[in-house]
């Protein structure tokens, strides 16, 4: 399955670049304008609506409508992981509804000093079957602007 992988150095504490990260604030935040995105809902593990951290179990109903273009498109995601330790945390949501076959996103969070290394992984497999699958590599070319600018956000944010 194609990975794709981005990383950046924070210059903020990892307990706030962990925060930030945590809620559905975090993830509207630091969305490009072009992706048009829209929270359609969101629940915790037990149910409950909107809850402020998004733990294991959690899920969120998206939409979005890249560059204005076309219909909206579906995405649900589920936190299927979340743990913090002394200095590292992450969490991993795994999308259960949308455009794509099959899709982790882990968000990794490394202290580093008074840094915080932010990392975000990615396993994907696009749609169409086999042209999806020979064109799976080449996806970096449409997630690098995102990430990039997520990443980007997050320093001017919180640095």
């Amino acid at each position: 399955m194609p990975t794709y992988q981005h990383e950046s150095r924070i210059r903020a504490p990892f307990e706030d670049v962990w925060d930030f990260h945590s809620g559905i604030e975090g993830l509207t935040a630091v969305t490009p304008e072009f992706m048009n995105l829209r929270v359609e809902a969101s629940r915790g593990p037990d149910g409950e609506p909107d809850p402020d951290v998004l733990e294991e179990g959690a899920t969120v109903d998206l939409s979005m409508r890249p560059f204005g273009v076309g219909p909206r498109q579906g995405w649900t995601s589920t936190i299927v992981e979340r743990r913090e330790e002394s200095g590292a945390a992450l969490f991993r949501d795994e999308m259960t509804d949308g455009p794509f076959p099959s899709w982790t996103h882990t968000h990794s969070f490394y202290a580093d000093g008074e840094a915080t290394i932010a990392r975000d992984r990615v396993e994907y497999r696009l749609p169409f079957g086999e042209l999806g699958r020979l064109a799976g590599p080449f996806a970096v070319v449409g997630f690098e602007p995102m990430f990039r600018y997520r990443h980007a956000e997050t320093r001017r944010l919180l640095e």
